[in-house]
């Protein structure tokens, strides 16, 4: 009998974690090597959940493609692991139990893949799993539905083969992209596949309540393979603490939702899918179900009418200027709020604040925003890096800016901690800045990270970086695309020093609807200059400024002097070109920063016979 038909006639019980059996083995590295390196350890894991009662078992390649083998220098092994997966799962099995295929998601929190490179990945281990003639196929794990789409699409096209397409919840009910899990699983049943369900992230207790929702369907059957609960830490590990018998106790919950296919992922044992077959030993599926009502989705209310104009409509139309002015590196603040009540008088649009730059502590640039935008009245735009904060630490953050009323972000990946103060730090990077720039304008949809409403929408105006320092313009101009389409209002680029560069870049963003700002950073020395251009990441300054600074490097004041001269001829072409002005403060020599604002302003005058930016500005 197949797997389906078997199905349709009774509850059918899956294997639970593989990883997590290896992993209380004290096996702690790829658990998809071992196929070729511990086949007895994986044909006893396999005989252990049949023993134990599951009708199913999966193969040993949730992480079997290339982009998560590359990770461990496999990436050539792919065919041979696979294979060799199959290989001892189907020695396992013989007659008692059937075989999938296990592919699970790339997209996640640690993965940047593209989706190209996501098909031909899956295209891959698809060949491989198919070619040794397994019994169905499990897609399992997969936070995006997008992917799991594509994925499934392309499975379906080349076999005939039972797909099981599981989904993975953050929250109960809501999958991260805000989709409702019963109009999931209805997208993957139309899609192709014949048993929906979800697994991973959530123990027993919300996966039940999450099905509650979820309809009975005559095309797709419904799975679901909790965890054992929700993980605890111990001497760095991971334990999970549940009691077995408590899935027996749930095995029959499942069962009333309509499940037909029931299993268990991270921290489940034997012991575990042993508790749940006596749960269901006598129980048969349901054929009916009521659904429970649907709570009243909460309305969002409007977004916040902002007072001032939102920078990039404002250099759509005209020409702006803001600074970045790094808060301190120690408590004191009477230098650094005397040189923004200067820059404010001077007429600028916002203080850009960096958020820990070259990876060297400051005062956290949320409380000086704060404090700047509640004492001068001046708009901050702060900084928000990907290197310091996971997941939680970045939508915390994010909530607490809007709640602050703070609503222009600079997003960015960020220095790595290696070259600041601290290089023992840890690195984040959960996700990197086209990512972050995606959940931010999420959130501005009402929406977290994990797809649950946050009951009001945030109201950001989002800026990206922009490298144009680089051999290949068009490289970073098609970065730049990409970040349009995860939702960039408008860039700011790093320091430039060459007005060929401006021009270059200005021919190259011809199609771009999206604001630039061009970043200008006045230099002070020779030494400073040297410095800059061989040791700071994307900056790079002509032979010609080096040499027109080490002409003066005799002279301190010659040499501030000079970079000055520098950066107004830099201004001059940026201004031809572009609406926007990007000043960075050298050393919190602000004095320079104003000196340079009022000569934009000169230059606003008499070019335009307009009122000064001071006087635009305050109005």
């Amino acid at each position: 009998m197949d797997l389906l038909a078997a199905m349709k006639e009774r509850i059918l019980i899956g294997d639970g974690a593989i990883g997590t059996l290896l992993y209380s083995y004290g096996v702690d590295r790829s658990f998809e090597e071992l196929n070729l390196t511990h086949q007895e350890q994986i044909v006893n894991v396999h005989q252990a959940y049949i023993k134990a009662g599951a009708d199913l078992i999966q193969t040993n390649t949730y992480a079997a493609n290339y982009l998560k083998l590359s990770r461990y220098g496999l990436e050539d092994q792919v065919k041979k692991i696979n294979t060799a997966a199959v290989r001892h799962a189907t020695q396992a099995a013989g007659d008692q139990a059937y075989v999938l295929g296990t592919i699970g998601g790339i997209h996640g929190t640690q993965s940047f893949a593209s989706k190209e490179e996501i098909k031909r990945s899956f295209r891959e281990q698809l060949y491989c799993l198919l070619t040794e003639k397994v019994d169905g196929l499990i897609l399992e794990t997969y936070y995006d539905l997008d992917e799991l789409t594509t994925v499934l699409e392309i499975a379906r096209e080349e076999t005939d083969l039972p797909i099981i397409t599981n989904v993975a919840m953050h929250e109960p009910g809501v999958l991260e992209n805000g989709i409702r899990l019963p109009d999931a699983l209805k997208h993957l049943e139309n899609s192709g596949a014949d048993i929906v369900g979800i697994n991973c992230r959530l123990g027993p207790y919300h996966m039940v309540k999450s099905l509650e929702d979820v309809p009975l369907s005559n095309k797709s059957y419904l799975a679901a393979y909790p965890n054992a609960s929700l993980p605890a830490y111990h001497n760095g590990k991971l334990i999970y603490e549940n009691e077995p018998d408590y899935f027996k106790s749930c095995a029959k919950d499942f069962r009333n939702e309509g499940v037909r296919l029931i299993g268990g992922c991270c921290g489940t044992t034997p012991e575990h899918i042993r508790a749940l077959a006596e749960g269901l030993k006598n129980l048969t599926p349901i054929k009916e179900k009521q659904i429970h009502m649907e709570s009243t989705p909460i309305q969002l209310k409007e977004k916040q009418v902002q007072t001032k104009t939102p920078l990039p409509e404002i250099a759509k139309k005209q020409h702006s200027v803001i600074v970045e002015f790094d808060a301190p590196k120690h408590l004191d603040t009477t230098e650094f709020m005397e040189g923004v009540k200067a820059l404010n008088e001077a007429g600028i649009d916002a203080i850009t604040l960096a958020d820990n730059s070259l990876a060297s502590p400051r005062i956290s640039n949320m409380a000086i925003a704060a404090k700047i935008k509640q004492e001068i009245g001046i708009r901050p735009l702060v900084h928000v890096t990907c290197r310091d904060r996971n997941l939680i630490g970045l939508q915390s953050h994010l909530m607490g800016l809007s709640t602050l009323g703070i609503h222009d972000i600079l997003a960015i990946t960020g220095d790595p901690t290696k070259i600041g103060d601290f290089p023992g730090a840890t690195s984040v990077f959960d996700v990197i800045s086209f990512d972050l720039i995606k959940l931010i304008k999420q959130a501005n949809n009402g929406m977290s990270f994990s797809g649950k409403s946050l009951r009001k929408p945030t109201s950001f105006h989002v800026a990206a970086a922009f490298n144009p320092n680089v051999a290949k313009l068009d490289k970073a101009v098609e970065r730049m695309e990409k970040k349009i389409t995860f939702g960039a209002d408008y860039f700011l680029t790093q320091p430039i020093y060459s007005p060929d560069k401006m021009i270059e870049l200005s021919k190259a963003t011809r199609h771009i609807d999206k604001p630039i700002y061009i970043g200008i950073m006045p230099l002070m020395s020779a030494r400073n200059a040297e410095f800059l251009h061989n040791e700071v990441p994307g900056i790079k300054l002509t032979d010609e400024t080096r040499a027109r600074m080490r002409a003066v490097s005799a002279n301190k004041q010659q040499s501030v002097e000079e970079g000055i001269a520098i950066a107004k001829e830099l201004i001059n072409t940026a201004m031809e070109y572009f609406h926007g002005i990007y000043l960075i403060t050298p050393f919190t020599r602000y004095d320079i920063t104003v000196r340079l604002v009022d000569y934009i302003n000169e230059k606003v005058q008499s070019v335009t016979g307009k009122q000064t930016l001071r006087a635009i500005h305050h109005h």
